[in-house]
């Protein structure tokens, strides 16, 4: 007697059974186990291309991902935010040390564009000992506009902008009020 139910496999083992096998209640029950057994990671195999996708993953593995990338992930808990975060981490660390790379990762953790100043500069001359662009002692500076500075987490900013900026540049970091004339 064969019994009709199959356990969530792709490739149920009972089916497969040769015919002599089929008709034995026993290796048809031991089947079902093994199907119990190997169904999830059958599964988890055939979607394996979608583990490994930032906006795929189950949330479970997003972080494992993420760390794998070296994505910054410290203070993100909103699971779309951090799907980014992972997902742009490549982009992510071609920009470091620039200010575009220091802009995206201040949007990307706090949702806000800084204004950023610094004192680098690069040019070209077609002559030797041209002027020297940008300042002779560097500094970098990030500002933050937002709607209530007291309820926002400087430590955090301060860290990021730590992290992100060239190492050998000091820096400031101001948070302060949103403009009202919206500039």
């Amino acid at each position: 007697m064969m019994s009709t139910f199959h356990p969530a496999s792709p490739h149920p083992l009972r089916d497969q059974l040769p015919g002599v096998y089929a008709e034995d209640t026993f290796a048809g029950v031991f089947a079902d186990g093994l199907d119990t057994m190997q169904g999830p990671v059958l599964t988890v195999l055939d979607c394996l291309d979608a583990y490994f996708r930032a906006g795929l993953a189950p949330v479970d593995f997003l972080d494992w991902i993420g760390e794998w990338v070296g994505a910054e992930l410290q203070g993100l808990t909103s699971e779309p935010v951090r799907r980014e975060a992972v997902g742009a981490a490549m982009v992510m660390h071609r920009r470091r040390g620039t200010a575009q790379g220091l802009a995206a990762a201040v949007r990307l953790a706090f949702g806000v564009t800084p204004e950023i100043t610094e004192s680098g500069g690069a040019t070209w001359s077609p002559r030797p000992r041209g002027a020297f662009p940008g300042e002779p002692v560097p500094f970098l500076r990030v500002v933050v506009r937002v709607p209530d500075p007291a309820a926002f987490d400087v430590r955090r900013l301060e860290s990021l902008v730590g992290a992100a900026r060239p190492v050998h540049v000091p820096f400031t970091v101001e948070v302060l009020k949103e403009r009202s004339d919206n500039r």
